[in-house]
């Protein structure tokens, strides 16, 4: 397995630009969430963090790094289509919320990771700020996009969201498709 550079930033780019696009929309998705939910979730994160630190000497190295960013990646998608499909449902909002949480739980990992990976402190530093860079278009897009939208009269603010998530989906899978690129045989 082999980390081909380009195609790893430009993952890194629009993986932040997904998240800052999508930062605003877990506030209206998770409604429907008791408080006493998200204490659970917590706990769980928690517990996941320690078993995943726990597992790092045989994590640390390039195949498990691309086997779980392909399956944070895909949940992600799964994520999506499920909201698409079944929208505000509460078993689907909590099958939003526990899946996000599972994907957190190997975020520590990832960053540690990526710092083997990509060995220089440059490299690092370009990643970072392409990161940055990402998060905050996406962000300055997120509020251009609602602003807009709200402009051609859909103020309904779950009707706003889930026309997010329709091109959320084509980022998703354009983000796919760059790890798939990013990771090969060598």
């Amino acid at each position: 397995m082999k980390l081909t550079l380009r195609p790893y930033l430009w993952y890194k780019l629009f993986n932040s630009l997904f998240f800052g696009l999508a930062v605003g929309s877990v506030f209206v998705l998770y409604t429907p969430l008791e408080p006493s939910v998200f204490s659970l979730g917590g706990i769980g994160l928690a517990i996941g963090l320690l078993v995943v630190a726990k597992m790092y000497e045989k994590m640390m190295n390039l195949l498990v790094f691309y086997r779980v960013t392909l399956l944070v990646e895909f949940l992600t998608l799964v994520i999506i289509v499920s909201f698409l499909l079944f929208r505000y449902s509460y078993s689907n909002v909590l099958f939003i919320y526990l899946s996000y949480q599972l994907m957190f739980v190997f975020g520590n990992y990832l960053m540690r990771i990526e710092t083997l990976a990509l060995k220089r402190t440059i490299l690092l530093s370009f990643a970072d700020v392409l990161k940055q860079k990402g998060y905050l278009i996406g962000m300055v897009l997120s509020y251009l996009f609602y602003k807009s939208i709200e402009w051609c009269g859909i103020s309904d603010k779950q009707e706003q969201v889930y026309a997010l998530h329709v091109g959320l989906l084509v980022i998703q899978i354009v983000i796919i498709l760059l790890v798939f690129k990013a990771f090969r045989s060598r």
